[in-house]
Order: structure tokens, then C-alpha cells, then sequence
């Protein structure tokens, strides 16, 4: 009996030390995270080929801001810079232009590229996806918001630095023909 007490603290105490090795609550934020920079790439695909198949393309076809977010908050800061919370509501995933991304990719000779445009995992007034546009310049960023150690630190081997996504805000993973792009 006692030697089965001792295998089973002996068990509990190795199991407690994976546990914290792992650490499975970073785990998740960074499989959130590889799901962001998935969707943003399929995003920046599918925009892409938009901009190549059509003749004149309209990039903000039903804007109700200068950037639009599909974030489940309230209203966005000042132009000019990501929000650093909420942005304005606009939780539509369709791909008609009437979506958070206002792009009718319906109208791609081969059909749209995506069924429907994807969501933030976690959709909050903290991390949700942005999108902005110049439509005179036929140029756009997409924006997330990370969440991960891994991946929303400041240090020299994040994604969201300059030298590795081109964007200008290290706060935000930045991906677009233009992902430098000041926010109108």
C-alpha cells in the first residue's frame, strides 16, 4: 500500500511538472494565433487575386468607416492608428461586400475565393482582424492582433515587427500589398 502511495505522488509531482513545462494555456493563445496568421493569409490571397482578375476594382465598395474591424465592440480611435481596443461593429462574414472586409469577391470571374471571410478566434474588443484600404492607390492592410508570448512580444523575433510582416505598427501582425499603410 505505501509503495502505491509513493508511485502515485511520484506520478502527481511529474505530472504537475509537465503541466507548467507546457504551460497548455500558451499553448492555446498560440494556436489562436497560427489561425490569425492563416486567415490573414487566405485574406491577403483572395485580395489579391480580386485585384488581378477585375479591370476596376473597388476595394471599400460599402465602408461604413475609413477601416472596418469584426470586432463584436464599439467605436474606433482616432484615424490615422490602429485602435488599440474596440473598433467599430461590423461582425458580417459575407463575401458580397456587405462583410467586415468591403469586397465584392463575388465578382471574380472564377467566383469568390472563400465562402465567407473568417472571424478573429476570440472576436473581442481586444483581438478581432482590421481591414483599410486606399482605393485611389488600389492598396489595403490587414490587420490582427496577437496574443501569444511567442508571437506579441516586442523582441527582434515576433512576427509583427517590421523587418517580418513590412508593416509599421509593431503592435498589430500587418500582411497586404501596402501593409504599411496609414490608417485613414
Amino acid at each position: 500500500m505505501i509503495e502505491l502511495l509513493v508511485v502515485i505522488a511520484i506520478l502527481a509531482v511529474l505530472a504537475a511538472a509537465v503541466v507548467l513545462t507546457l504551460n497548455p494555456a500558451e499553448l492555446i493563445k498560440q494556436g489562436r494565433d497560427s489561425t490569425r496568421i492563416a486567415d490573414m493569409a487566405a485574406m491577403n490571397s483572395a485580395l489579391s487575386l480580386y485585384l488581378a482578375d477585375l479591370s476596376s476594382p473597388d476595394l471599400d465598395a460599402s465602408a461604413p468607416s475609413a477601416f472596418a474591424c469584426d470586432a463584436s465592440g464599439a467605436s474606433c480611435t482616432a484615424a490615422g492608428t490602429p485602435p488599440t481596443g474596440s473598433c467599430t461593429n461590423i461582425t458580417s462574414t459575407t463575401v458580397d461586400g456587405t462583410g467586415w472586409v468591403a469586397v465584392n469577391f463575388t465578382g471574380i470571374s472564377s467566383g469568390a475565393p472563400m465562402a465567407r471571410l473568417p472571424k478573429d478566434p476570440v472576436n473581442s474588443t481586444t483581438y478581432f482582424y482590421m481591414y483599410d484600404c486606399s482605393n485611389t492607390n488600389s492598396t489595403y492592410e490587414l490587420l490582427a492582433k496577437m496574443e501569444s508570448t511567442k508571437y506579441a512580444t516586442t523582441s527582434a523575433s515576433e512576427v509583427m515587427s517590421a523587418s517580418k510582416d513590412g508593416g509599421d505598427d509593431t503592435g498589430w501582425y500587418e500582411v497586404g500589398n501596402d501593409p504599411a499603410l496609414d490608417l485613414q
